[in-house]
């Protein structure tokens, strides 16, 4: 595990995981750059200024798909971007931010499949809006009704997002999770819900503080922390004794003066944030070949 610096003192709880509203992001908004000139690279998912034109660009084969929700009435509306491989690959599953559903978390999802995964990055707004609509019929209300949603109705709906991967003919069967922010700590509560899954990554996702949470953990987990986002780290030492008592892998980075959603705005930060960036991406991939590929 490497940990490039001690996390110390909580500042402000993560808020535990449960069946209650959630909105772990009251302090994060989203940061559009539109003129920064920033270099581009192929080697990391494009930021929030980019990500429109990398996906128009992108060569590989995404779709929307409607995704059966047991239970549900509601479908769920995902987009799907499959890697240019000879063999059959794992599927990752993308959770996206307390934002909803956006060009960004898409570029996320095709930058998986550059790696060679199948991505399913779904709309978790799905049925939530206007005449059923998802995260483009809110508008600014979006994130409003995101972070009302209700945590078992969240995980029930990954977990069928997974369940259709997993039967995709171009799919191996193998499943990870990854999610960021909001997501982030949906991808938490996941792969302590759910042993089966091969991995999850979190990006800055709060983690539980209630030790009970973690009874069912099996499922190795990669966390991927800014260090000037306290609100979140407070509680990694709780996450790795718990873990620990479990047996279950969980290998937290802390990344020096990077902030909150550093993988969507590499501009932020002074360069900390791309510098977080350039470390977080290639341990993400790595980690989710080692244990879903």
């Amino acid at each position: 595990m490497t940990r490039p610096l001690v996390v110390v003192a909580c500042l402000v709880a993560a808020a535990p995981l449960g069946g209650q509203n959630l909105n772990p992001h009251a302090d994060h908004a989203p940061s559009l750059s539109p003129g920064a000139d920033r270099q581009v690279t192929t080697d990391l998912p494009a930021d929030e200024a980019h990500a429109a034109d990398a996906l128009k660009n992108s060569p590989r084969h995404g779709e929307w798909v409607e995704i059966a929700v047991p239970g549900s009435t509601d479908k769920l509306k995902s987009f799907v971007v499959y890697p240019e491989r000879p063999d059959k690959a794992p599927v990752v599953v993308v959770i996206h931010e307390i934002f909803g559903s956006s060009d960004w978390v898409r570029g996320v999802a095709d930058q998986l499949a550059r790696e060679g995964f199948i991505a399913i990055a779904p709309d978790f707004l799905s049925g939530k809006g206007p005449n059923g609509g998802g995260t483009d019929s809110l508008g600014d209300r979006a994130r409003q009704v995101n972070s009302g949603l209700q945590q078992g109705e969240v995980l029930a709906r990954v977990n069928a997002a997974r369940e259709y991967g997993m039967k995709i003919p171009a799919s191996t069967g193998k499943t990870a999770v990854i999610g960021f922010c909001w997501g982030g700590q949906m991808t938490f509560a996941y792969a302590l819900s759910q042993p089966a899954i091969q991995a999850a990554v979190s990006y800055y996702g709060p983690m539980p503080s209630d030790s009970s949470a973690y009874d069912k953990a099996k499922a190795p987990v990669l966390g991927l922390y800014g260090e000037n986002d306290q609100r979140v780290n407070a509680n990694i030492p709780t996450a790795e004794a718990e873990m620990k008592k479990r047996g279950a892998p969980y290998e937290p980075h802390v990344f020096p003066g990077a902030g909150h959603g550093f993988l969507r705005q590499l501009d932020g930060q002074n360069g900390a944030n791309l510098k977080a960036a350039e470390q977080a991406w290639p341990l993400t991939v790595a980690f989710l070949r080692k244990h879903a590929q």
